[in-house]
Formats: structure tokens, sequence, C-alpha cells
């Protein structure tokens, strides 16, 4: 069973027509909009990033028999080359904050990875994507600094606030994962606009047609 994550991006997306439940996890309740698919927005109740009952969310999923995840994250660049606007689909992460995990009672070791197959079928999919590039999670809610910036961006393309967290439990819970990154501004410094949160959100809903195409494309070829 597919399932999807969204967050901003699809805040403005007209979505399909799906039922939504409210699913008891081991950590807690989480609401999935569920049917031919499983949908579940992550910023519930409007929490913000560092907030997020990630052990909960992807709990849901898979107590409803998802298998196969793409989420769908909003990222800031890193690099000049990578301008927003842009949609990448990357092939690795890290973390530079702590990255939950469903393993709190015993030692339990995996081996973090976005799904290679998965990966290249969404770059069939999604032509205009880039494929390839390393997705850096930081903390949220604040935007990173400019310091923290020119760090990141020597070993890392993309910078968002959820996306590691959401991969790695996928793979602690037997999921394959991969994600869309919507690249909605040039990171604090890169850029000469110095990026909001509401920034963001009307860059999200500049290319809500095109993201309601992917969400589509998708939902067609795994659902």
């Amino acid at each position: 069973m597919l399932g999807i994550i969204g967050g901003t991006s699809l805040l403005f997306a007209r979505l399909p027509p799906l039922e939504k439940q409210t699913v008891a996890t081991p950590y807690g309740p989480a609401e999935v909009h569920a049917g031919a698919f499983a949908l579940l927005m992550r910023h519930q109740h409007n929490l913000p990033p560092h907030r997020i009952n990630y052990p909960a969310c992807l709990s849901a999923l898979a107590i409803l028999g998802v298998d196969t995840i793409v989420a769908f994250g909003s990222a800031g660049s890193l690099k000049p080359g990578i301008p927003p606007g842009s949609l990448v689909i990357p092939t690795d992460y890290l973390s530079v904050t702590d990255i939950p995990s469903i393993h709190e009672c015993s030692i339990e070791h995996v081996c973090p990875r976005l799904d290679a197959d998965l990966v290249r079928t969404l770059g069939d999919l999604i032509p205009e994507a880039r494929i390839g590039g390393v997705y850096a999670q930081t903390r949220g809610p604040r935007i990173e600094t400019a310091a923290e910036v020119r760090a990141l961006a020597r070993v890392a393309d993309l910078v968002g606030m959820t996306v590691a967290s959401e991969a790695t439990l996928a793979l602690e819970l037997g999921m394959r994962f991969a994600a869309v990154c919507t690249v909605d501004n040039y990171a604090n410094g890169l850029g000469e606009e110095t990026p909001t949160y509401e920034h963001i959100l009307a860059t999200s809903r500049a290319n809500c047609r095109r993201t309601e195409k992917i969400l589509e494309n998708i939902v067609e070829r795994f659902a």
C-alpha cells in the first residue's frame, strides 16, 4: 500500500477524497486520510517540526498496511545551482539533530538509506526533477543561521526539518521510503531575500498545481 506524507508543499494542493481516521499507536494517536492509499499530513494540529510525533505518524501508516512511502518535503537550497522552484529527489540524508526511533527499550541498529528503486521510479515519473543530492535536517522551527548554512553546504545540497526523521522511522518499521523535495527558497545567506515562513508559503501556493500533478502521477503508479 502506498503512503504519502505531506507538509507545507501540499497545503494549497487539491487532495484526493479520502476518509479521515484517527489511528491508535503505541506512541499516541495520529490522523491519516485513507482509501486506495494513505495520506498523512505531518503538521497535524499545526504542530511545528520539532514537536511532531514522528513515531506515532509513521507507526500509523505501518498499522494501516503501508509498505511504500513517498514524502513531500519543503526544503531550502544550499547550492546556487539549485534555485527556488526546483524539484529534487535526494539519494542520501544527514541530521544535525536528534533522530527519533521506535527502539527505546532494545538495542537495534538499522543502516539508514533512501530506497534506490523508489528513487529511480520517482525520477521516471517526475522528469523535471533533479535526481541525487543530500538532504540535511535541522531541528527547527527557526531558520538556519548563515554560518550553519555555510557549514551544511559543504556536505549537503538541501536543508529541511522533517524528512530524515521520517526516513529512519520508515526503515525501522519495514517500509521503503523516498522523498520529493520542493525547493522553496535559498537557505539563509545564499539569496538576496531573507527567508521567512511567509515566503515559503507563497512559493508553495505558486507551485500548487504542479504539486497536484506530481501527486496524481505517483498515486496512479503505486496505488
